[in-house]
């Protein structure tokens, strides 16, 4: 089969969305920050392999690219979307990622909480290319962390966090503190 792309900004100028006609994953999502991290998922793994190329996050049929500023688009838009075109068509989908496992561990007020940002602030993410994970909840203190273009975007830590802090404090607890953690992606 053809692969078919379309490539979408997003809010965060230093990542691009990649929509496929082909999953590249077909339950849940996967954020990968090195190419030691995704040496099992072969599309991945080239990706990383292209000059600039800080994280790779697959959701449904969306790979979103997050470069470091190295490299201009343009170039490095062709380069992605000839890996994509090479590797796509013999790509697993229905690999398991960490985040599948780590999800059927989390305590019951972890998972209450997966459940409302699953149905309220994540289909706005993954609308951007981006996703955010659950790190700890310690009393009233969740961390995050955001993946894909979240990851380094500017309103992550405005806009985007005051969002996710006041419907959390609507729908799960008045006095819930939200904080992001960002790993350095240079």
């Amino acid at each position: 089969m053809d692969v078919k792309m379309l490539v979408q900004s997003t809010p965060n100028p230093y990542a691009k969305k990649i929509v496929c006609n082909l999953d590249v994953k077909s339950v849940g999502k996967s954020s990968f920050s090195s190419g030691e991290d995704c040496v099992h998922i072969p599309l991945a793994k080239v990706l990383f392999e292209l000059e600039g190329v800080s994280q790779v996050h697959f959701f449904e049929n969306v790979v979103t690219i997050t470069q470091d500023g190295s490299v201009a688009w343009d170039d490095l838009i062709q380069d992605c979307k000839e890996v994509i075109v090479k590797l796509l068509p013999e790509h697993d989908p229905n690999f398991k990622s960490s985040e599948e496992n780590r999800r059927e561990e989390l305590s019951p007020e972890l998972k209450a909480i997966e459940e409302i940002l699953d149905r309220t602030i994540r289909p706005a993410l993954q609308g951007d290319g981006g996703d955010l994970q659950l790190l700890a909840l310690d009393g009233h203190l969740l961390t995050i962390r955001y993946e894909g273009a979240c990851g380094s975007c500017p309103s992550a830590t405005s806009g985007t966090l005051a969002a996710i802090q006041g419907i959390l404090r609507d729908e799960y607890d008045p006095k819930l503190d939200v904080i992001p953690i960002f790993d350095d992606p240079y």
